[in-house]
């Protein structure tokens, strides 16, 4: 090893240790100043205004509109053959139609145990059939 072969595996060593000192001489960037302060929104009072709770009227009935049962006719027994032949189709139903068939029976059979007319009934299952084939027990 001569003194030359020295001298070039110092030079990587010496960059190695003074490059940390240099990017401290060079200067870097400098900082931007904060932004200034966002203006504040001045609101004019308002005034409040107190919310006065009136007694309901004595005289009325509070429990007549609790009375009142919805749905009290019997449904005529079409609907609950309706409802059957729904589920009775939807057995031998292709795919998508069986689901929406077995849904409309499911809707079918709720509404007539609630007691439901029959113009709601119907509504509900042609909404629930999203198109497929209406039994003719229905119609």
């Amino acid at each position: 090893m001569t003194l030359n072969s020295n001298k070039r595996a110092a030079i990587p060593v010496l960059l190695g240790l003074l490059a940390p000192s240099i990017a401290l001489w060079v200067p870097g960037c400098k900082k931007d100043e904060p932004p200034p302060p966002l203006p504040t929104a001045t609101a004019e009072p308002t005034q409040e205004t107190e919310l006065a709770l009136e007694p309901e009227d004595a005289g009325v009935d509070a429990d007549a509109d609790a009375k009142k049962v919805v749905g009290t006719g019997t449904p005529a027994p079409s609907l609950k053959a309706c409802c059957n032949a729904l589920a009775q189709n939807a057995k031998s139903a292709p795919p998508p139609n069986n689901v929406y068939m077995s849904q409309a029976a499911a809707v079918c059979h709720s509404m007539v145990a609630q007691g439901q007319g029959s113009g709601t009934i119907l509504g509900a299952v042609r909404g629930a059939l999203k198109g497929a084939g209406m039994p003719s027990a229905c119609r």
